[in-house]
């Protein structure tokens, strides 16, 4: 990351055309990269005598207390992710992330792609649209997501923002009071069960200290301006049966015009906590609050589009006037007791979502209830001959909506006659296309079990099993329109194996079996290419079995490596197509069978001033049968994904000063089945800096400035797979001035 002498200076452009056509032999050097950083890491450094002036004893010294920082800092991490005691994930048969936000300061935290970049794995398509939320995929599930996230399990604090038909909407999630993310980079059905590719579970930023703090940030994007104020605190312990407390409120405000036209965004966020132990019970209430009365749908472009201008929108959604309005509340109650070895958690949670969503074929309202609840536990005995770690857990989970469907007239001047579909020219909303109530219930249960035997191996195995059930109840009937209610029930068995080998105390080898279950949301089995209402009887959960092996270690104390290798059998993949003449409606197919094979690498390091991160993810994943009418796409890679993903950071500090530089490079991707369309590879780098200024009084400043896409690259950040209209790309933001201004006191 250091800057190279002119003799040795890459081609930027040398490098998006190797990634965009990838290595010949991708998984020998995927590998060999992996294993030569590992070994030139391990190889011994000339020692500091030999490498500096006898002098330079204070400098050896510091960096011999970053190392010995480093190492203990991995030491001691305790996950949760696993719903399992707080314990290090060096002992767990996953692949497993942490992203944190100290490592890049002054992140704009208008997307949970600032928060993910540099985990292996985990690809966030920005969409530059307000409209629809960035598409994230682990191991490519989630690539498919026409809106919101599929495939991946979303929590927050353990309580799941993924509803019970798998889909998870992320915009009303208020970043600034988010803390970290524990990722687990696999298939995870025997812990979560249904769309569970991969797990993000939200961890909050904890209470201040003080009994009083207030933390606010000014982000100015040029023509987005978002504020946030986030105010905070604690007090100590007492002797009496209340122990401890803390509290946290956070209110964020986002409005302005986009980088691409017809791209407005209006949307105001709150979320608050308030945390106590009452009798060894530790409880904790949480509220969010979100309100998005206008975000504009800009949708994708052509070829010649992107090439001509990407600030263009799709001129339909335009003249549709393609938008949302969202509003939506939840409130959770949380419980936690253990000992460490021993613990007990449960959650209540209750919420509603309103949404009013104009699109080109239609104009979709929803008014929706959520309600859930979990418990699950986990002990540590050592009565046996060897320790042996028990857990198990319930999750249910109930979804009602309620969908009305009418015509979208936006496009009728006043002064047309008047038609069935359109009976008041002039006004946006039309006749009455669909009238039905949506009800989803998930109900699953798990247990597990890990024996820990001598030498540090830890042999772990884990059952779940889920029921989905799927009721439509059809409102609009008439002489010409039938009943088209109905029910359908999908489950699953998830097992899972695992083994992890603590061959030192910083180094980890792993291996695991798991599976994922995986069914059509509502919103997928009720969009019928066909246009009819009711449920796909046709459409089939997609099942996966992956086989997983993995390392992380601390190197010389100084440099955490992680390396996974994996293959995933996926059968009948949910496949989305965009529906002939009907502009922006999906429907849903599966594939018979698909493959994935994927290595991934992480590098991170804190040495003297710098932080310094690197990921690298190779991907091979294709289909294995998969036919349409009498067109097979076997041997195809599977679109929305590219082969090779290389993301980096570099922070330094010195005195108060800070920059940092993070970029993505990625290969290009294919945008349909047949693999004829290809949005072209890329890279772009973003850089900021700023300063931390001194106390005044009880206030700090911290100023910050910053360049996104610092060469504007003009690239797809995000792929419509299998679009009409050769509408298949999404722009990526191009290039534009930023400006932070953070004020803390205490």
């Amino acid at each position: 990351m250091g800057s190279a002498s002119p003799s040795r200076a890459i081609d930027r452009s040398v490098i998006t055309d190797h990634l965009s056509r990838g290595p010949r032999r991708p998984v020998r050097h995927a590998c060999g990269a992996a294993l030569l950083a590992l070994a030139a890491a391990a190889l011994p450094a000339r020692s500091a005598a030999q490498a500096r002036p006898a002098g330079a004893v204070t400098d050896s010294a510091a960096a011999d207390s970053t190392r010995r920082r480093a190492a203990q800092a991995l030491q001691q991490v305790r996950v949760t992710v696993t719903r399992d005691a707080a314990r290090s994930p060096l002992e767990l048969p996953f692949a497993w992330s942490r992203a944190t936000i100290d490592d890049r300061p002054a992140l704009r935290r208008s997307s949970v792609a600032d928060l993910l970049l540099g985990v292996p794995g985990v690809q966030v398509q920005e969409r530059a649209n307000p409209s629809q939320d960035p598409r994230i995929a682990i191991r490519g599930f989630g690539a498919r997501s026409a809106f919101g996230v599929r495939g991946v399990r979303v929590l927050r604090d353990g309580v799941p923002l993924t509803l019970p038909d798998g889909q998870t909407p992320l915009d009303w999630l208020d970043l600034e009071s988010v803390g970290r993310m524990d990722i687990i980079r696999g298939t995870a059905a025997a812990l979560y069960g249904n769309a569970a590719g991969g797990v993000i579970d939200v961890r909050s930023r904890a209470p201040d200290p003080h009994p009083v703090s207030l933390d606010a940030r000014l982000w100015d994007g040029g023509g987005v301006q978002r504020a946030s104020v986030l105010a905070s605190g604690s007090r100590a312990d007492t002797t009496g049966r209340v122990q401890g407390g803390g509290w946290l409120g956070s209110v964020t405000r986002t409005t302005g015009d986009g980088p691409r036209q017809w791209s407005h965004l209006d949307a105001t966020s709150a979320f608050a906590r308030a945390l106590a132990t009452v009798g060894g019970t530790r409880l904790e209430v949480q509220g969010t609050r979100y309100d998005a009365p206008r975000a504009e749908n800009t949708g994708a472009l052509t070829a010649a589009e992107l090439a001509r201008d990407p600030r263009l929108p799709d001129s339909l959604n335009i003249t549709r006037r393609s938008r949302k309005a969202v509003v939506q509340s939840q409130l959770a109650l949380l419980a936690a007791r253990g000992d460490g070895a021993n613990t007990l958690n449960a959650s209540l949670f209750v919420g509603t979502r309103t949404l009013d969503n104009p699109l080109p074929f239609a104009i979709v309202a929803v008014d929706r209830h959520v309600a859930g609840g979990s418990l699950h536990g986990a002990v540590r005995t050592t009565r046996l001959p060897w320790p042996v770690r028990l857990g198990a857990g319930a999750d249910a989970q109930r979804q009602v909506d309620d969908r009305l469907n009418l015509e979208n007239c936006a496009a009728v001047l006043p002064t047309a006659a008047a038609t069935t579909l359109c009976p008041r020219p002039g006004t946006e909303r039309g006749a009455l296309r669909l009238n039905q109530q949506e009800r989803v219930g998930g109900l699953g249960g798990y247990a597990r079990a890990e024996v820990e035997a001598p030498h540090r191996l830890f042999a772990s195995a884990a059952l779940r099993y889920d029921r989905v059930q799927f009721t439509v109840r059809d409102r609009f009937i008439t002489g010409t329109n039938l009943d088209d209610s109905g029910e359908r029930a999908l489950s699953a068995l998830s097992p899972m194996l695992g083994l992890s080998w603590r061959a030192r105390p910083l180094l980890s080898v792993y291996a695991n079996l798991s599976t994922a279950f995986e069914t059509p949301t509502i919103t997928e089995l009720t969009n019928q290419d066909n246009g009819a209402a009711g449920l796909n009887g046709l459409l089939e959960p997609q099942r996966t079995r992956t086989a997983e092996l993995g390392v992380q270690s601390v190197v010389r104390g100084r440099l955490r490596a992680d390396v996974a290798l994996f293959r995933a059998t996926v059968l009948d993949e949910l496949v989305p197509f965009d529906v002939p003449n009907q502009p922006g409606r999906r429907a849903f197919r599966n594939a018979g069978r698909t493959s994935r094979t994927g290595v991934e690498t992480n590098l991170a390091a804190t040495v003297a001033l710098f932080d310094v991160g690197v990921a690298h993810t190779w991907s091979r994943f294709a289909f294995d049968r998969y036919t349409v009418g009498s067109t097979s796409y076997a041997g195809k890679a599977i679109p929305g994904i590219p082969a090779q993903l290389l993301q980096a950071y570099l922070t330094a500090r010195r005195d108060g000063w800070f920059a940092t530089i993070d970029g993505t490079a990625s290969s290009r991707v294919s945008a349909d089945d047949a693999n004829r369309v290809f949005a072209a590879g890329y890279a772009a780098w973003n850089v900021r800096a700023g300063a931390m200024v001194p106390h005044l009084g009880r206030l700090r400043l911290e100023p910050t400035v910053g360049i996104e896409n610092v060469f504007d690259r003009r690239y797809a950040g995000s792929v419509v797979i299998n679009a009409t209209r050769s509408r298949y790309f999404e722009p990526g933001l191009p290039r534009r001035f930023t400006f932070v201004m953070r004020v803390q006191a205490h």
